[in-house]
């Protein structure tokens, strides 16, 4: 039986969750960048690192990788779940607004500075098909390191933010023609190139297109009948099955997994379901994504690097160099305030994820030599590497020059929601205090957990999401720690104990409002922490007092005084 079992894959995967699950964490406790934590112990641990060592020192096989293969489809997931959780805060509406960013700014970003860099792989000696594909691969940037970093300062939103993500989205579009020019390149056919790609990219659109079709109709439906099993482990694997799904339905069209995922995330965007989707989702990323940067840390050649550190130095510049001279002037052009050009064209100077995909299509093609595809990669895996070292300069860069022009401070926070009231249950009781909080002008989001009822009350365009409050993670997603106040409304004892907990661990300032049976009730909510418990038979006894005193003619301001007077005596009882 053991003899059965590749031991090679699970020393791989052993080595990477160690580093994901152990190391990292604690070397991210003592200050360090996580981004850059994955990527140098990838370069360390990696085959090209103390890897390269094993026939000296066998017992390295145990704590590096041996093939980078084994871990290789678990990093993919990382960017399939970072951009679906990016489709999930979007919403068709706000990415068809964003088409001049992404079509303008984004494809001659890639034109231009594609061709730049094609022109000097050449005047290095590099041949003509070799620097083309080399060019188009290093224009991309890294949609996993750079939507990390923005969505970590949570300036997604930010005007820097979107035209951000627009040019990273033209550039994972344009991932499907660099692999096809790859093909064309390879096969040598002499068919005119501009036709092929140009039917290829309509053909990526049919499959786009079909793929939003069949979600929108199949999405809410599943989702609908999951939610009404009441079961969070039926949830998890429905919404699983969604990501990796939809992924693998955008590569039997030729497209990038990653892109599927990114389409079923804006499906589910503007429906009920996205912030319990959402709060499952997160940690599976989290953990995907460390692998992917740990690969791309894997592909850094330590010893290249150091028999040649002026060349490889020198072409990590011209990298940097040329991407910024493009995206700022470019960026400018789009009406982008300067200090926001800036920031944008730093964020976006590394090389990218996706330069390993094209580059390794053409080295397995036979076009790119495996001199040039190994001092690419390396080039490109430092770069990443320096990204949130670049993305903070280019923010005090821009703040420098916001301050020098006097003009408006830059943006800080994007448009979420804060100082609003969480309403927990959207029963009888949960509606009318929400319709009350909407009459005073006051911002509430309502969660529930029967998806019939969340349905029919988003039809009617309330704030209402379907989810758990008992997950933590997902009191987080839903603003938590901005909101003013949480109200429990639901008849559910260990329910109603379990919010209170997970609140008063992450906010013990906020004000909790909490519907209670009876005098019991209350005093044991009032024992857990929360700041007013109203027990539903001293309040109706409360109502018949007030009836019954106006009816018999006592004036309506001395009964509506004497009955906040005996409802703050029993308030004093219960606490």
């Amino acid at each position: 039986m053991a003899s059965s079992i590749n031991l090679s894959i699970y020393s791989d995967v052993m080595v990477v969750l160690a580093t994901a699950g152990v190391i990292v964490p604690v070397v991210s406790r003592l200050g360090a960048n996580p981004i850059i934590s994955y990527l140098t112990l990838g370069a360390l641990l990696g085959p090209l690192g103390l890897g390269a060592a094993m026939d000296q020192m066998p017992f390295l096989y145990w704590i590096t990788i041996v093939e980078p293969n084994n871990v290789a489809g678990i990093a993919e997931l990382g960017v399939v779940f970072l951009l679906f959780l990016i489709g999930l805060q979007l919403s068709l509406s706000r990415l068809l607004a964003l088409h001049r960013l992404v079509f303008g700014l984004g494809g001659l970003q890639i034109v231009i500075t594609a061709a730049i860099l094609t022109l000097i792989a050449v005047l290095f000696g590099v041949g003509t098909q070799q620097a083309l594909v080399v060019g188009l691969s290093l224009a991309l940037s890294s949609t996993a390191a750079v939507v990390e970093l923005l969505s970590n300062k949570r300036r997604m939103s930010t005007t820097t933010g979107r035209a951000t993500f627009s040019v990273l989205l033209a550039q994972d579009l344009a991932v499907v023609p660099l692999l096809l020019l790859v093909g064309i390149l390879a096969s040598d056919t002499g068919t005119n190139v501009a036709t092929i790609l140009g039917i290829a990219l309509l053909q990526a659109a049919a499959s786009l297109g079909m793929i939003v079709l069949f979600g929108r109709v199949f999405l809410r439906s599943l989702f609908h009948l999951v939610g009404s099993l009441d079961s969070s482990e039926v949830f998890l694997a429905a919404v699983l099955f969604i990501v990796v799904g939809a992924g693998f339905a955008a590569a039997l069209f030729g497209l990038p997994m990653a892109m599927g995922a990114f389409v079923a995330g804006i499906l589910l965007s503007e429906t009920e379901f996205r912030k319990a989707v959402e709060a499952i989702v997160e940690p599976f990323k989290g953990l995907l994504l460390g692998v992917f940067f740990f690969t791309v840390g894997m592909s850094i050649d330590i010893v290249e690097f150091i028999k040649t550190p002026g060349l490889i130095i020198s072409l990590l510049c011209i990298l940097l160099i040329v991407k910024v001279i493009v995206l700022a002037p470019l960026a400018r052009l789009f009406s982008l305030a300067l200090p926001s050009a800036i920031e944008m064209a730093m964020l976006l100077a590394a090389g990218g994820e996706f330069a390993f995909v094209g580059i390794g299509a053409g080295a397995a093609a036979g076009i790119v030599s495996p001199h040039v595809s190994g001092m690419a990669l390396t080039v490109v895996a430092i770069s990443m590497a320096l990204t949130p070292l670049l993305a903070t300069l280019g923010e005090h860069l821009a703040r420098a020059i916001s301050k020098t022009e006097h003009g408006p401070e830059l943006d800080e926070m994007p448009d979420v929601m804060t100082g609003h009231g969480i309403v927990v249950g959207y029963g009888r009781v949960g509606r009318v205090v929400a319709g009350m909080l909407q009459r005073h002008g006051l911002a509430y989001l309502a969660i529930d957990a029967d998806p019939a009822l969340v349905s029919r009350e988003r039809r009617k365009e309330n704030a209402v999401f379907f989810g758990d409050a008992r997950n933590n993670n997902f009191l987080r997603i839903c603003g938590l720690s901005e909101a003013s106040s949480l109200i429990v409304t639901i008849n559910d004892d260990h329910a109603t104990d379990r919010i209170i907990e997970i609140v008063r661990a992450a906010r013990p300032d906020l004000p909790i409002v909490v519907r209670a049976r009876d005098a019991t009730h209350a005093r044991h909510l009032y024992a857990m922490g929360v700041t007013n418990a109203v027990p539903e038979t001293i309040e109706a006894s409360l109502q018949l007092s007030e009836a019954t005193l106006i009816s018999m003619g006592i004036p309506m301001g001395k009964v509506v005084a004497s009955i906040h007077e005996r409802r703050d005596e029993f308030r004093k009882e219960l606490q």
